[in-house]
Order: structure tokens, then C-alpha cells, then sequence
């Protein structure tokens, strides 16, 4: 007989409710949890076609190992025995540095992924860590560390009360949101305009989002921190900026003015190719709404000046006094967020704490520019990468210039991948862990619970027991810890084991902490769950600021209602000044370059990605029911650019930057700007030695081989992935 089970999606950041049903042990449909406390019911293609993602015949069973140069079937013991004597033996002759670490985005779609990373960069003692936020987010990151002194510390706008939204960069009807956890992103848009709001939608294409608005504004890829700026300089020069009791929290506004002074909007106008007219008229709306709130994305992150850009986000919430307010732009309290501790200064945030060895690139929140690895491994010398683990990461179709870190990977002394697939980046390991279905493992949101825009918990037991042969992914990461450390043998327990007896050590020891003055093996001896990843998971709930234990979620299935967001400041800084540092000194040093760039004349043709419902980067391209329709690899061309350079709709193109060369098929279509193509990303599923048999079959082309390395953003390291010029020749 069926059966249904509730689950949390973990295809992508709007984390909606499921019911699976079950028939023995595999998952034959999924449709929206109408009881989940959070999502209601709303489900997206991606969530429907769980089952057939869970069942992928493509996913593998069993770890590989590379015998006689050949990726083979082996058992667990013998996987993690070849890495032990692999990885400790490079460490010691070559030191720690020698290892470099990759995080892909899926990891934080998984409680392991969540859980253990950060004690496998502790056990190899390595700073080469590079991860898919310099791909994405890494800017957001950098302009909240700098501004609030806590670089998660990021305001979401209050989709459900706010009177007026800006978006920038962003196009949620597709996506379901990013930095914004937000089930049925949709339909709060849409309830927003029915209760009598605004929404305002800034993109270069005409995006599905961009249909719901009241108005739509088109300027030119990567103007973005120029618009914010003129909008700032509106507020301050027509005295309409208010942020009121903000202004007792936030140092820096005094001078904010003179540091925008040239950014007019009839200064920014013609790099916008914006009038200077509507730029006002959007700072006095602005201004004038009730409430409101901007949110930009990766649309606005993925360019040169993402990190200003970032900022100047924030710095419009506080000029028009909607920071940390109802209805404005507020800060997420998650159930496993430490409990709230008084006010005060605090360690404040830095950059460029240490720089990778080649091209002298500062870190940026302990992370290097994942552009930068294929340099780190080619280029010989004390500190060179000579192995790597990738968790959950393709980076040969994700990051810059594919083709050379495609070479830098074939001449690794040792690799490792935890990794379902064999795709285009793991197929270079000496081993590789595949990680069971998602119906097989328990979960638990820890990143998307904190931009989520209400507050909320809810876990996910395993909806079908472990296959036979697969190893849980919790247990694979933390034999993977034990045999990095030289500990190969031991109970894989012992590393939860020694996490939590650390952890309660240092709570009993806190005056702050909810389990303060406890005797800790008392507390250990109170934790719920039957594996130590349950028991951290409840160690967190019950350090956490909701009085929650695991118990309490386990008879909760359809999740906890925690309420809205609250005003948080200033309880969330942790500057050294203890206040807001509006105007912090690495921002105050970039905004030269970003005046310099009023003077340049915007490139002919530019070039900027798109996101598609079916899909959530190159992870989804190997599930039938997620490709198709709009989920197409095209290079979309408006009508005139196709006229002007004769491309016919249908055909083929050669697009060229940088990096060098792609063929591409031509969508020509109005829903791009003129003097704008868009091409999605990560496509080029055409590599020999992959096995994805639905993604091979239609490959597409990889963007980012259209991409060097060498545009970045400088404060975040940040690849610049949008609004970078391109030139294009019809084929025959």
C-alpha cells in the first residue's frame, strides 16, 4: 500500500513543504504539504519532480576508486582507506596548504553539508578554501560583514507587510528567491499589489518578474551601484532621507553625502542609460511609501562593482529609515541562531586577513576567489594545491575559464569528490563518496532559516530507510574528517561525539548561555536523537533562542510557527563600534573606482545570464521532467542586434569574450534590452567520462568558458558573471 510522508524540498533556498508517496522504497510523487506552517502548499516544477530526482538511475550507488587510471567500484573501507593514506602523507611532506577545499552549492541544501565542513578545513589546517559564494552571494556577504560586523548578518525584505518593493537583479518567479527564503515568492508579489502596493523590478530582460510590476526599469548590465548611488544622492540632496532612531545606531551618515556627491542622477544617467528624471521620481516614491524595502540579488552581485552595489542596498533601507522595521528590511532570528546576547562592541569584520599564493587575492569571509584555484593547482612552488576535496561541487562548469581548471584537475596528485554524479568535475577523482537520495537522509534548513522572511523550524526524519550498501552522508563526511586526521578506524561517532562535549563545555561556561551553570555531562546525557547528527541538531535548538528540542520538531511535523520577523538592532552588531559603520573604509576607498566609471562608455554589446524554473544551477540538467520548456540553453538576442549583425532566430552564433569562444543557438527575442544577450549558466554537459545520461544528451553551452578569471570584484573576490562585453558573428 502507499503511503505519504512530509518533507522539506531541498531543491532550492524557498525550503516548501512536501507530501511524498511512497510505494516499498521508492518516492512515485510529490505534491505540496497544504500544512506546512511556512509554504501552505505552494509547490514549483522542481519540488514535483522530487521522485524523479530521488530515483535518478544516473546517481551513483557506490564509492569509486581510480585503479590503473580507471575509476572503479569499491567498497567503503576501501575508499576511505585510500584516502588515508593518501591525504595525512601529502599533508606531512608538503604541509597543510598543499589541500585545497571546494564546497559547491547543494551543500547547503544538506544538514551534512551544514554540520561538517568546517571541522574537515580545521582538521587540515588549510586557508585554500574556495566555495560557489564567489560565484553568487560573496558580496552581500562583504557589505554586511563591513556594515553590521557580522557577515550573515543580512537584512530580507518583509515580503508579507511591505507597502513598496525594490528589486534589483533579481527575478523570483523563477528562481523562488536567493538570500530571501520565501515559499510561493509568486503570490506574495502578487499580494502585495492586490493589498495596494508598489512593486518596482530593475533588469536588463523582461523577466517573468519584471511582468508582475508596476514598473519595469531597463538600464545597462552592471549600472547597478550607480543607480543606488543617484537614488542615495536624491534622498540626501532633496532632504527626504528619514531613518529616524536608525540614525542613533549608524555612524557615517554625516558623510555619506560628500561621498555621493557625484553620483547625480544626471551624472549616472548615461552609464545607466536611465533618465535622470525617472531616477528621481523612484527616490521620491521611495521615500514617500509607507513602508518599503530594496532587495538586490545575483544580477546585482555578479558584477564589477557587486560588493558597492551590495551596500548601497542597505544604505537606501537606512536612509529611508525601513532598516530593522515592520514592513522594511529585517533581520531573521532562526531557531539555531545562538540566543540573543546584550548589546555592544564587538570583534567587528575584516578583509584580506590572508591572500592566496599566486595572484595575491585577499580572502573574503575565510574563502579565496574560486576563480583563482586552477592558478593555485597549475602553478608550481612552496604552498601549491596538490589535492583537493570537492563537496558537492562541479566548478569546471560553474566557474571561470571551465577548460583550464579542467587541465588543473587532471594533474592533481589525489582528489576526492562527495558527490552523487560522476560530472564534469568529479570524474577527475581518485575518489569519490556518493551521498544516498535526499529520501534517505534526514534534514533540517540551517542556512535558509536564517534569510527566511518569517521566522520558522521544521525537520525531516528519512522518509525511506538507507539502501542496503549506501552510507549515510553524515557518516560519510565524518569518516571522511577521520581519515584526513589520520583517525581512519575510528567510530565515526567519535566526531559528533567530541563537537558536542566541546560545545556544552564552552555553554556551561556562559553566562549568556541558556544552559548556563549546567553540569555538561548531564546536559549530553538530556540530548534527543539517535545519531549524532540529530544530537547536535538538538544541542543547537536548545542553545538557541526559542526554548526548542528536537523532541519538539519530531512532533511537529508540518513544522513550528516561530511568528514574523522582529526589529533586531542592535542586538545583531557586531562592529567595534558597536553601532552601524555606515561608511566603513574599504567601501569609502572603492568609491573612486565606481566615479570613474561615470566616464566610460558602456561596451556595444554585453552579455548576462538568466535563471530558469526547472533548474537550479548544473546539478538539475540530468532529470527529464526539469528539462525543457523555457529551460533551454539559448542565447536570447533582441531584434534589432539580431537584424543589425544577421542572426536569425532559430540559427547559430559564435560568441566571443575573454575566455574565448562558444557556439550557441539563437533565441531572438524583445525580452532582452538592446545592446544586452543573455545566456544561462551552468550548461556544457559535453565532457568525455561524465555519466549523466539526460544532461549529455543536451550539453549545451558553458558560459563561464566565455570568462578568463580575471574580472572580479575587488572586495569580494566575486566573479564578474553579468554585464561583461561580448561580440557576436552568425554561423552558417
Amino acid at each position: 500500500m502507499p503511503r505519504t510522508a512530509p518533507r522539506i524540498c531541498p531543491l532550492c533556498e524557498a525550503t516548501c513543504g512536501l507530501t511524498l508517496t511512497i510505494e516499498g522504497t521508492t518516492v512515485t510523487g510529490a505534491r505540496g504539504d497544504r500544512d506546512d506552517v511556512f509554504s501552505r502548499g505552494f509547490i514549483c516544477p522542481k519540488g514535483a519532480a522530487f521522485g524523479a530526482v530521488d530515483g535518478d538511475p544516473d546517481r551513483l550507488r557506490t564509492p569509486l576508486v581510480r585503479r590503473d587510471g580507471r575509476l572503479q567500484e569499491a567498497t567503503w573501507e576501501e575508499a576511505f582507506e585510500t584516502i588515508a593514506a593518501a591525504i595525512p602523507a601529502l599533508v606531512r611532506e608538503h604541509g597543510g596548504q598543499s589541500v585545497g577545499v571546494v564546497l559547491g552549492n547543494p551543500n547547503t541544501h544538506t544538514m551534512a553539508g551544514a554540520l561538517y565542513p568546517p571541522v574537515l578545513l580545521k582538521a587540515l589546517g588549510t586557508r585554500n578554501l574556495f566555495t560557489a559564494s564567489t560565484l553568487d552571494q560573496m558580496p552581500k556577504h562583504v557589505s554586511s560583514g563591513l556594515l553590521f560586523g557580522d557577515p550573515f548578518a543580512i537584512p530580507v525584505p518583509d515580503l508579507d507587510r511591505t507597502d513598496f518593493l525594490l528589486l534589483l537583479g533579481a527575478n523570483p518567479v523563477e528562481s523562488n528567491g536567493s538570500l530571501c527564503t520565501a515559499p510561493d515568492f509568486p503570490g506574495r508579489l502578487k499580494a502585495l499589489r492586490a493589498r495596494g502596493g508598489t512593486l518596482v523590478v530593475v533588469d536588463p530582460r523582461r523577466t517573468r518578474t519584471a511582468r508582475l510590476a508596476d514598473r519595469h526599469l531597463a538600464p545597462h548590465p552592471g549600472s547597478d551601484a550607480l543607480l543606488l548611488a543617484a537614488l542615495a544622492h536624491t534622498l540626501l540632496d532633496e532632504k527626504l532621507a528619514a531613518p529616524g532612531t536608525l540614525a542613533e545606531q549608524t555612524e557615517g551618515l554625516g558623510e555619506l553625502a560628500a561621498a555621493l556627491e557625484s553620483f547625480t542622477p544626471e551624472a549616472v544617467a548615461p552609464a545607466c542609460d536611465l533618465k535622470a528624471a525617472e531616477i528621481r521620481v523612484l527616490a521620491r516614491e521611495l521615500a514617500a511609501a509607507p513602508t518599503a524595502a530594496v532587495y538586490g540579488r545575483i544580477g546585482s552581485c555578479t558584477v564589477e562593482y557587486g560588493t558597492l552595489a551590495s551596500w548601497l542596498v542597505d544604505v537606501l533601507n537606512i536612509l529611508t529609515g525601513n532598516l530593522d522595521r515592520p514592513g522594511g528590511a529585517l533581520f531573521p532570528l532562526s531557531a539555531t541562531d545562538r540566543a540573543p546576547r546584550p548589546p555592544g562592541p564587538g570583534k567587528g569584520f575584516a578583509l584580506g586577513r590572508w591572500r592566496s599564493r599566486v595572484s595575491g587575492h585577499p580572502e573574503a569571509k575565510s574563502e579565496l576567489p574560486i576563480a583563482a584555484l586552477a592558478e593555485e593547482i597549475e602553478t608550481p612552488g612552496e604552498g601549491r594545491i596538490r589535492a583537493l576535496i570537492a563537496i558537492a561541487a562541479n566548478p569546471v562548469l560553474s566557474a571561470p575559464d571551465g577548460r583550464r581548471l579542467d587541465t588543473a584537475l587532471a594533474g592533481l596528485d589525489f582528489m576526492v569528490s562527495v558527490d552523487p554524479y560522476l560530472n564534469e568535475t568529479s570524474r577527475h577523482a581518485h575518489v569519490v563518496l556518493p551521498p544516498p537520495p535526499p529520501s534517505q537522509s534526514a534534514h533540517f534548513d540551517f542556512a535558509f532559516n536564517a534569510f527566511a522572511i518569517r521566522n520558522q523550524a521544521r525537520y525531516s526524519p528519512p522518509a525511506i530507510p538507507l539502501e542496503e550498501g549506501r552510507m549515510d552522508e553524515c557518516e560519510i563526511h565524518a569518516r571522511l574528517i577521520l581519515a584526513v586526521s589520520g583517525l581512519h578506524g575510528a567510530p565515526p561517532g567519535a566526531v559528533d561525539d567530541r563537537l558536542i562535549a566541546d560545545t556544552l563545555a564552552r555553554a556551561v561556561e556562559d553566562s549568556h548561555s541558556p544552559l548556563f551553570g549546567g553540569d555538561p555531562q548531564e546536559r549530553d546525557r538530556l540530548l534527543a536523537g539517535g545519531t549524532g547528527p540529530e544530537r547536535r541538531l538538538d544541542l543547537m535548538l536548545r542553545l538557541g533562542p526559542y526554548d526548542l528540542t528536537l523532541d519538539d520538531l519530531r512532533n511537529a511535523p508540518h513544522g513550528i510557527d516561530l511568528g514574523p520577523l522582529r526589529p533586531r538592532l542592535p542586538g545583531v552588531l557586531r562592529t567595534r563600534s558597536g553601532r552601524i559603520e555606515l561608511l566603513p573604509e574599504p567601501i569609502a576607498a572603492e568609491l573612486p573606482r565606481l566615479r570613474a566609471a561615470l566616464a566610460e562608455r558602456p561596451a556595444a554589446l554585453v552579455l548576462v545570464g538568466r535563471r530558469h524554473l526547472r533548474s537550479n544551477n548544473s546539478w538539475l540538467h540530468n532529470v527529464p521532467a526539469l528539462t525543457g520548456g523555457s529551460n533551454r540553453c539559448t542565447l536570447q538576442v533582441h531584434p534589432e542586434d539580431a537584424g543589425r549583425l544577421g542572426l536569425a532566430d532559430g540559427g547559430r552564433a559564435r560568441i566571443t569574450a575573454d575566455g574565448g569562444s562558444l557556439e550557441v543557438p539563437v533565441e531572438v527575442t524583445d525580452a532582452v534590452r538592446r545592446g544586452v544577450v543573455s545566456l544561462p549558466h551552468g550548461w556544457g554537459h559535453d565532457r568525455d567520462g561524465s555519466r549523466l545520461s539526460v544532461a549529455s544528451a543536451e550539453p549545451g553551452a558553458n558560459v563561464n568558458q566565455l570568462l578568463d578569471g580575471t574580472r572580479l570584484d575587488p572586495l569580494s573576490g566575486t566573479a564578474v558573471l553579468n554585464g561583461f562585453p561580448v561580440e557576436l558573428a552568425p554561423l552558417p
